[in-house]
């Protein structure tokens, strides 16, 4: 049963822009009591939005903030839309890109959107999240993603990060000390942890996909629920995306760390 006092979820159909997906659906998460709110676009993993994901858009919404997932697979589902999609995420660029920035335009035109917008995404999702992070976006939060081809180049002028993998993660192992190498390198405010008992999809709160591909998901990428890392890495996502997201951090001189 829905709570009445809880955060409500809505299907909404979004403008995109030029070379985007026409009649791009969506999910809009709205908090409970009274606006305004901070914004997140979330970005589904490969699945693309089933039940996992759309519970992650209500608690983004449980936590205070406006939360709008894009459905980049509304042309065709996954079997039409994946391939394309991944080839977007290799090119930094494409229709995938257009519909993701159709959702931060949206959020941003919401009367209850204080303006201050962040990304976080999922697997896929977590790709974009990252080559997004510096296209307009106040914060973001990548979860097992792939880092981009040249991610120095890719992420030169990116908002604050944070970021999490699994250490049984068989597809990105190495990854989370790359990552943090390069933030590092570029000056970009971060937050990135490895979690050793952790594998792909960690964040999930149930066995993702299609239930016959869920055993082999298991045992190749360890592609599986972990609570107990789940609840550190979303403790972590929440305090940084309070930190860089709220009213304080609007008015902060860029450079300036809190409190300075």
């Amino acid at each position: 049963m829905t709570d009445p006092h809880g955060p409500r979820l809505q299907d909404v159909v979004l403008t995109s822009g030029a070379g985007g997906t026409p009649g791009l659906r969506g999910v809009l998460g709205i908090p409970p009591g009274p606006g305004p709110w901070p914004g997140v676009v979330l970005v589904h993993e490969l699945f693309g939005i089933d039940d996992v994901m759309r519970r992650q858009v209500e608690r983004m919404a449980a936590a205070g903030y406006l939360s709008l997932m894009p459905d980049l697979f509304t042309a065709g589902g996954a079997r039409r839309c994946l391939v394309p999609t991944f080839r977007a995420i290799a090119a930094g660029s494409g229709r995938a890109f257009v519909d993701v920035e159709a959702a931060r335009t949206h959020l941003a035109s919401l009367p209850d959107c204080t303006g201050r917008i962040g990304v976080l995404g999922f697997c896929m999702g977590g790709g974009f999240a990252l080559l997004t992070a510096p296209r307009g976006f106040d914060v973001s939060s990548a979860n097992y993603a792939r880092l981009p081809e040249d991610p120095d180049r890719a992420l030169a002028g990116a908002c604050p990060i944070v970021a999490s993998y699994g250490g049984r993660d068989p597809a990105l192992r190495g990854t989370a000390a790359q990552l943090e190498g390069v933030l590092t390198r570029l000056g970009v405010p971060h937050d990135v942890h490895e979690y050793p008992t952790a594998g792909h999809g960690f964040l999930d709160d149930t066995d993702p996909g299609p239930r016959v591909l869920r055993p082999l998901l298991r045992r190749v990428l360890k592609f599986q629920p972990d609570p107990v890392a789940a609840a550190d890495a979303w403790a972590r996502i929440e305090a940084f995306f309070a930190e860089h997201l709220s009213a304080d951090a609007a008015r902060r001189p860029e450079g300036d760390a809190p409190g300075a």
